[in-house]
């Protein structure tokens, strides 16, 4: 979703937030932001102080303490003049949560303000910031996909067309519709702790779409949530399963840009 009131990133050198569960689980998944942003001409730094954004304490009611987690981020991304992450919660954490939690610091609440103002989700990275629509791709076989909407990408960001965009360019790719989108995982980060009841049953209820869905992969924006569906799908023997997009998308490059 384009908001007029943010600089262009075009041009501009962009460091890599790889988000914890990325960083500990899904090395791959950075690899393949930083391939198609590097096939794309665009510098890629990793600043190596970074560590969380703090939203795992924000979500748990811990204000202080992941106010002490995303010093240690504004910080470490001092110098950035663009911050991609490949993860809609994160994102949404470091634009819309921290000038709250920084409400009553003047000096970060600024610097927050800042960070969060050049800072992009992925898919909305390439398509609303750099104005890239078609990546120029092709899979080397035929798949079929569809899209489950993370909930902080979809009604935070406002993100639900770029990812659909930039793989529907794709060559070899059809796109399936997956029954409920837009519904919740169950996931939610402590909320599959502390309700796990529910979670499970908005699970179950996800589980049973995706088995419905013609589509051979389900694709989303988050690892949380796909995490979360790839365990259960894994716990009922399914052969479906949940990838990141951007894994997908990096499989499409010329195979001098893959290697």
């Amino acid at each position: 979703m384009i908001d007029d009131q943010r600089e262009s990133p075009v041009g501009k050198r962009v460091s890599l937030f790889v988000t914890c569960m990325v960083d500990m689980l899904y090395p791959e998944t950075g690899w393949a932001v930083v391939d198609i942003l590097e096939y794309l001409g665009v510098q890629v730094d990793f600043p190596m102080r970074q560590t969380c954004c703090g939203q795992p304490g924000y979500n748990a009611g811990h204000r202080p303490e992941a106010r002490r987690v995303a010093i240690q981020f504004l910080r470490a991304f001092k110098d950035a003049e663009v911050i991609v992450v490949p993860s809609g919660s994160c994102g949404t954490m470091i634009r819309h949560e921290y000038p709250s939690l920084f409400a009553d610091n003047s000096r970060w609440r600024s610097e927050a303000e800042r960070i969060g103002s050049i800072t992009w989700e992925f898919t909305e990275l390439i398509v609303d910031g750099l104005g890239i629509k078609d990546l120029q791709l092709r899979l080397p076989y035929p798949h079929s996909f569809a899209f489950h909407d993370a909930c902080h990408g979809l009604r935070v960001l406002g993100l639900s067309l770029e990812g659909r965009t930039l793989l529907g360019n794709v060559e070899n790719v059809s796109i399936e519709t997956l029954a409920e989108a837009d519904v919740c995982c169950g996931f939610g980060g402590l909320f599959s702790v502390k309700m796990a009841d529910v979670s499970g049953a908005m699970l179950d209820r996800k589980i049973k779409n995706i088995n419905s869905c013609p589509a051979q992969i389900i694709l989303c924006g988050d690892v949380s949530c796909m995490t979360h569906m790839n365990g259960g799908l894994s716990r009922q023997n399914s052969a479906k399963r949940v990838r990141h997009i951007a894994e997908v998308l990096a499989e499409g490059l010329p195979k001098e840009s893959n290697q």
